[in-house]
């Protein structure tokens, strides 16, 4: 029974600093975009660094 009265004021702690991360993230905007990382994973960019990519090296000189 002694446990439990250390173990309250603890899990009361860590929910506050819970709820206190949780509102640091919606107000920093975590969570305005729902649908990018999903969009992102479908979108092909591996063109468009290839291309860079060869663009940016310089010409070998015979």
């Amino acid at each position: 029974m002694d446990v439990i009265y250390s173990l309250i004021p603890g899990m009361m702690f860590f929910g506050l600093l819970f709820l206190i991360v949780l509102i640091w993230a919606l107000r920093s905007g975590q969570f305005q975009d729902f649908e990018g990382d999903g969009q992102r994973i479908l979108l092909d960019d591996d063109d468009e660094v290839v291309a860079n990519n060869d663009a940016a090296k310089p010409e070998a000189k015979a």
